[in-house]
């Protein structure tokens, strides 16, 4: 009913997509958020003169939160530019380098220029996987609160393209022989944090989403997307509130009553929302005797994502050279995949991504400047490697892999700002369990009804958004958790999302 008062916890885009649609709805909103930014880790950070985004850099699925803001009477384009990016990236195997396109006819011509005779194998998979997409994403839009929801019409429509009992790699090995280019296809699999030996084929659905969408960059970088959320719930009358941290969940007799702050005051609330790392608030958040099912003995055996180590560079000069998303793999990607993902330890020889936004957005760096990012897939924190003692030289190395393969020449002479985020940052400044950047892992084991269900199955009036929830991880699945999370509140309340 309109005027109950909602809380979010996190003013992350989970949160956000949740509270833009309950304020519309006429809802008290009001969210806490212990930094001084709105987004979480789709903030921002400044450097000097130079600005970065915190984490996400590429926008995908963009149809999904324009939906979110045309249920809230407006439209996504009056809020943000978006520009898409094409070629979407490069990608760099030392021997070779492949310049994906959504055009399809262009990317045939490339194809065939890196991999003679595969362009047949590009067009089934266009084909095959764009009637997968059809059937999975319905399937992604509805919450799993009962087993009995596996036995609705669209899962069983969409059993047959499922492959959730085949890795992702093997997935593309249907369409393609050879190894180099399958990882061109498979290495998405680290936008939620897992090996594409060990994903699910379900998830082959991502390389789609890219080739069959398209990827867009938001000028100003991708927290422009937070901000304009935030930018509703305002318009709407709600409340965020910044540098404000929940300190617990009030529970009363199984339901949550509000929270309580930092600084020790009591806020009652009808709902509470979740926005924060799904372990991090449990362990933080909730008293050991109200968990039940996630105590902790049940948090430490979940599968966690591989974490990142991120280097935020202010540079004097722009480097034309390189694109806007450039990713270099490692000599031995499986190797360094597997090192990451199983036996937690650093790789000698790594991939590292690029964001070079500063080539295409003059907004982000001063003229004839530019910021830019780089991160690093890396081991999360559960086998305790030490980055305390390891950040200078695995920081260096990374400086030195940017001028070597990244053609970056003389780049230490360039740089202006600096700024370092390790595993350690993560965990202790961002509140992420483990630094697992991507949050809970997605085995089977940990998607749809067996991953923490978005209306909280502890107490009740409680609610769950983010990565650590259905659907997912990654922008477009975040939004739609704060999506389901609001159309179910309303179904409570005994109205509707359009």
């Amino acid at each position: 009913m309109p005027g109950k008062k909602i809380i979010i916890i996190g003013a992350g885009p989970g949160g956000l997509s949740a509270g833009m649609i309950l304020a519309k709805k006429g809802f008290d909103v009001n969210i806490y958020e212990k930094q001084e930014i709105i987004g979480g880790r789709n903030g921002f950070i400044k450097a000097g003169d130079f600005k970065f985004d915190i984490g996400p850099t590429f926008f995908l699925m963009k149809d999904v939160l324009e939906d979110i803001f045309n249920i809230c009477w407006r439209h996504l384009s009056g809020y943000v530019d978006l520009v898409e990016v094409d070629p979407m990236y490069r990608l760099d195997f030392k021997d070779k380098v492949l310049f994906p396109t959504t055009d399809k006819q262009r990317m045939v011509k490339e194809l065939e220029r890196v991999f003679p005779g595969s362009s047949n194998g590009y067009l089934r998979f266009r084909d095959n996987e764009d009637k997968k997409y059809k059937k999975l994403i319905p399937c992604l839009q509805v919450p799993y609160g009962k087993v009995s929801d596996y036995f609705s019409m669209r899962i069983l429509k969409s059993l047959p393209y499922l492959d959730a009992h085949i890795s992702l790699y093997d997935v593309l090995g249907r369409y393609f022989d050879n190894e180099t280019q399958k990882i061109c296809f498979t290495f998405q699999a680290k936008y939620i944090g897992m090996s594409p030996w060990e994903a699910p084929g379900t998830f082959s659905i991502i390389s789609y989403i890219e080739h069959g969408g398209g990827i867009y960059h938001v000028t100003g970088g991708l927290n422009k997307l937070s901000e304009a959320m935030a930018k509703v719930i305002q318009e709407e009358k709600g409340q965020i509130h910044l540098g404000c941290e929940v300190d617990e969940i009030i529970v009363e007799n199984g339901e949550a009553k509000g929270v309580k702050l930092k600084d020790g005051t009591i806020e009652k609330a009808d709902y509470v929302i979740v926005n924060a790392d799904f372990a991090n608030a449990m362990t933080k958040l909730v008293g050991p005797e109200k968990r039940k099912k996630y105590n902790d003995r049940k948090l430490e055996k979940m599968k966690y994502s591989c974490s990142t180590f991120m280097l935020y560079l202010g540079l004097d000069k722009v480097y034309d050279h390189l694109d806007h998303h450039n990713i270099f793999f490692a000599e031995d990607y499986a190797r360094n995949v597997k090192e990451i993902s199983e036996n937690k330890v650093i790789s000698e020889d790594t991939s590292f991504y690029v964001h070079n936004p500063s080539k295409i957005d003059p907004t982000m760096a001063p003229d004839g400047k530019s910021a830019v990012y780089v991160l690093v897939p890396v081991g999360n924190l559960s086998k305790g490697i030490d980055w305390e003692g390891n950040k200078e030289k695995f920081r260096d190395k990374i400086l030195g892999l940017l001028e070597t393969r990244a053609g970056m020449k003389n780049l230490k002479e360039h740089i202006e700002e600096l700024r370092v985020i390790t595993p350690v940052d993560w965990r202790d400044k961002m509140d992420v369990h483990y630094g697992a950047t991507f949050n809970l892992g997605h085995n089977i084991g940990q998607m749809l009804y067996f991953r923490p269900h978005n209306e909280f199955e502890e107490f009740k009036n409680c609610y769950l958004v983010g990565g650590g929830t259905h659907p997912g991880s990654g922008l477009p699945t975040i939004y739609e958790s704060g999506r389901i999370s609001a159309e179910m509140i309303l179904k409570n309340e005994g109205m509707q999302l359009k």
